[in-house]
This record gives structure tokens, C-alpha cells and sequence, in this order.
């Protein structure tokens, strides 16, 4: 049996892709988590042999469990399964250490399918996001300027940005007007949204 966890915040999401799976005769949903800073000791628990992942979760990101799950529990794929078919996501994905990017829109035989192909040691992409991704290229902003434009992304000021992240204000203003010509924008929200939509963030 492929043993999976499931997390995904929105409960009947998460309950319809259950009910699926376990339909599946060669598959059994061990796990199902709604935020991301449950993820790590669900694995830890239950370990599972596919963790199924959305990106935009309470808590920890997908993403970033993704990259932790890889670390702590080698041995547990990753898939990632989102409403988010972004270019720039599927990026941060595969350097997460993602075996699957998976748009929810797809029908759930295709997951299934996805799922089996990844055990076996296969990567599976959406075929229409992977030329996208190749097309965009990758995200332009440093690790920095991510930081300040997702802590600029709830109106902080300058001076709130700085102390959340423990920078100077000059620097942060530095940051700042550096993604802002980035994405070609004229100020720091319109420079987040950019990013946000592109799966820079």
C-alpha cells in the first residue's frame, strides 16, 4: 500500500481527496493535516510514503515543508497539489525538492496516476505549467528582497519591516526600491502583488 499524508487547509477539499484515495486499491491516507506546522510530526508519526502538499497554508508553507519533509524525512516524496498553477511556484517546488506539481484543477484519476508514478521514481509536472516556468524563467529577486516584500505585504512601514527582520531602514528602503524596478511597478504593494502572482514569494 502507498501510504499517504494529505495537507490542506480547506476541510472539504481535504475530506473529498480522501475518500478518492483510500478508493484506490493500492492506496491508504495515513495522515491529513489542515496548517503547515502540523506537517512535520504527522510524517514524523505516521510516515507516509507521499506527502501531498498545498502551498498556501496556515503556519508553515507547503514549500517550505516540502523543503523540511526533504531534510528530516528523505525518504517521503513530495508532491505539491494547488489551486496556484504559477511559473515561479512550480520553480521554488522542484528546488524545494518537489517529485510532483500538481494543479487541482486536473481530475483526480490523473492523481492517482501521479502519485504511482512518483513512488516509482518518476517526476511529474503539468505539462502546460512546465512550459510556462521554462517561458517566465526564474524569480529576479534575491532571498532578501523576498523577505521584505512578503513583511510589506500587510501595510508595515519602513521602520516595522526593519525591526521585524532586524535591518536597517536604509536597508530595507534599499530592498524595497530594488524590487520595485524589478517588477517594474511604482510602489512597494504593487511590487508584492507582482511578485505574489508570479509565485516569487
Amino acid at each position: 500500500m502507498i501510504r499517504i499524508l494529505i495537507a490542506e487547509d480547506q476541510a472539504m477539499m481535504r475530506g473529498a481527496l480522501t475518500v478518492l484515495l483510500n478508493l484506490e486499491p493500492d492506496m491508504e491516507v495515513v495522515a491529513e493535516v489542515s496548517d503547515g506546522d502540523g506537517i512535520l510530526d504527522a510524517v514524523a508519526r505516521t510516515t507516509p510514503d507521499v506527502a501531498l502538499l498545498d502551498i498556501e497554508l496556515p503556519g508553515m508553507s507547503g514549500l517550505e515543508a516540502c523543503r523540511r519533509i526533504g531534510l528530516e524525512h528523505p525518504d517521503c516524496r513530495r508532491v505539491i497539489v494547488t489551486t496556484f498553477g504559477r511559473p515561479g511556484y512550480l520553480r521554488r517546488a522542484m528546488e524545494a525538492g518537489a517529485r510532483g506539481f500538481l494543479v487541482k484543477d486536473r481530475p483526480v484519476d490523473g492523481l492517482a496516476r501521479a502519485i504511482r508514478a512518483v513512488v516509482a521514481g518518476e517526476t511529474v509536472v503539468d505539462p502546460d505549467l512546465a512550459s510556462a516556468a521554462l517561458r517566465a524563467g526564474g524569480s529576479p529577486l534575491t532571498d532578501r528582497e523576498r523577505d521584505v516584500l512578503v513583511a510589506a505585504e500587510d501595510g508595515a512601514t519602513v521602520a516595522e519591516i526593519a525591526d521585524r527582520l532586524h535591518l536597517a531602514q536604509n536597508t530595507v528602503r534599499n530592498y524595497l526600491s530594488a524590487a520595485i524596478g524589478k517588477t517594474a511597478t511604482r510602489n512597494r504593494s504593487a511590487a508584492a502583488r507582482v511578485a505574489r502572482d508570479r509565485g516569487w514569494l
